[in-house]
Order: C-alpha cells, then sequence, then structure tokens
C-alpha cells in the first residue's frame, strides 16, 4: 500500500511540474482558453519559418499571462548579431528561460551549424536568461551513434541549467539513461519527453509538417509502446507515466517533470493531466 501510495505521489508530482510544448500554427490560439493562468508552455522554432514565428507567438502568450520557454533553434541564427537581436527580443518580453535545439533546418541559416556552437556564443553575451535546456536523446537518434550523443551531451552541460529529452516511450530505457549520465557526472535537472493524449492521424501529419516523421519511424522500430502509438487511433501515455515512476531508481534521478509533446492537441492532453493528478492525489 505504501509502495502504490509513493508511486501515485510521485506521478502527480511530476505531472504538476510538466509543461506543454506547442507549434506555432495559425490556428493555435484560440486552443489556449483551457489553460490555467500563468501554465508554462514552450513554443517550437519551425525549420522553414524561423525564430521570429516563435517569438511572435512567444509575445502573445506572455501578453496573456503564460510562461513561456521559446525554442531558438541553433540552424536557424544566422550569426551573433541575429543572436543578439534574439536576445534582445526575450529579455524584452521578460522572458527568462529558452531552449536550445540544433533544429531541424537540413542546412544551417548561417553560421551555427549545432547547438554547442550557439551555446558558446551565447555565453560570451551580456544576458539576464536564467534557464537555458539542452536536447538529449535516451532511446537514441536516427543518425547519431549513442557514443557522440552521450558526449555531446557532456560537453554541453556547464553551458546549460537543464534538459529537455525526446519523447521516451520505453520506461526502463529512461530510467537506465537518467542514472547513467548522473553517474557520468551530468547533474541537470531533466523533464523527460512524454508524448500526450495523441490522435495517431494528427500526430503522422503534424511530424511531417516539423520534421520530425524520420525520428518516429526511427523510434517505431525501437520500441513496442511507440509502435503501439503508431498502430492505435489514440495514445494516452497512462502506462507509460506508471512505469516511469515505479523505475526502481527513480528517486535517485534528476527526473524533474515531463516535458509534453501535446502536437497542439492541448484541450485533450490538459484534461488528461488534470484528471490524473486528481486521480493520483
Amino acid at each position: 500500500m505504501e509502495k502504490l501510495q509513493a508511486t501515485n505521489k510521485r506521478i502527480a508530482s511530476d505531472l504538476e511540474n510538466a509543461y506543454m510544448e506547442v507549434i506555432p500554427f495559425p490556428d493555435i490560439e484560440k486552443r489556449f482558453e483551457i489553460l490555467k493562468p500563468k501554465s508554462h508552455l514552450a513554443v517550437t522554432c519551425s525549420p522553414t519559418k524561423g525564430v521570429d514565428e516563435t517569438l511572435q507567438l512567444c509575445e502573445k502568450l506572455v501578453d496573456r499571462g503564460f510562461q513561456v520557454t521559446p525554442h531558438i533553434a541553433a540552424k536557424c541564427v544566422r550569426d551573433n548579431a541575429h543572436l543578439e537581436s534574439i536576445v534582445e527580443r526575450i529579455e524584452a518580453l521578460n522572458i527568462s528561460s529558452i531552449f536550445i535545439p540544433g533544429g531541424d533546418r537540413p542546412e544551417p541559416l548561417g553560421r551555427f551549424s549545432d547547438s554547442y556552437q550557439l551555446l558558446n556564443s551565447l555565453r560570451k553575451l551580456n544576458h539576464n536568461i536564467k534557464s537555458i535546456g539542452i536536447a538529449a536523446h535516451p532511446e537514441g537518434h536516427p543518425d547519431i551513434d549513442e557514443t557522440i550523443l552521450m558526449a555531446d551531451l557532456i560537453r554541453k552541460k556547464d553551458l546549460a541549467t537543464y534538459i529537455v529529452t525526446q519523447m521516451c516511450f520505453d520506461a526502463n530505457i529512461l530510467g537506465d539513461w537518467l542514472v547513467k549520465i548522473k553517474d557520468l557526472g551530468v547533474d541537470l535537472p531533466v523533464w523527460a519527453g512524454l508524448p500526450g493524449v495523441i490522435e495517431r492521424g494528427r500526430l503522422l501529419r503534424t511530424s511531417l509538417r516539423i520534421g520530425v516523421g524520420d525520428s518516429l519511424r526511427f523510434l517505431r522500430k525501437k520500441s513496442q509502446v511507440a509502435s503501439e502509438l503508431m498502430r492505435s487511433s489514440t495514445y494516452h501515455p497512462d502506462d507509460l507515466v506508471a512505469n516511469i515512476s515505479k523505475y526502481k531508481h527513480i528517486n535517485a534521478t534528476n527526473l524533474a517533470g515531463y516535458h509534453i509533446f501535446c502536437f497542439n492537441q492541448i484541450e485533450t492532453t490538459e484534461k488528461w493531466r488534470a484528471e490524473t493528478i486528481a486521480l493520483m492525489s
């Protein structure tokens, strides 16, 4: 009984600390009504429309009282002058958190070909951004060897304050990875990438539009849960969240909560999150 209560408490806590990633599509603004004031949202960076579209949506969200974390994809930044102007816009909105992925552009827009280069340039600027996130891949990457992924994470850890993982589908793989990175000296808080309540058709259509289709096909080969997501009409992450909370060493890791990939299905995902927290509390 005590073990079940501890698991439920962990689920509720991790979901309380969760936030959703949204994609700046034209119809997105009308979908935020369900969210509580001051909810935290991360805004992605399109490989085609770039940082401007991200910051435009961030400005609207800040005006509505939300906490926001813009994604500043390295491949979408031209040069140091462009980076400085982006930082100025972010600070003018009193945004204190950003996320720095490499980006999905086939070729860089300018001088930054990866997130490490951008992070180094950002470090040299005089800015007031307190939280800087970097990406990680517990379940692998379709084009990059695991040893290279880990070495890249280690070299970036001192340039960042937190980690966000790719969408995770296997609790044991995630748990083992969380233990491993801590043993290797990566002691940053980790927000695990969690698929939200997603309709399969929308997932596939959206993934192709934002450039993650190859990653989804890769994960389908790697994970039974990912295969289930790709086959079923709607995916619910209940079992995955429960299994992560039951992982034997979870309380010794730096799991801080979840970064929910809702693919703009905000209403269904937020309803699931609120109901699950209420059930587990």
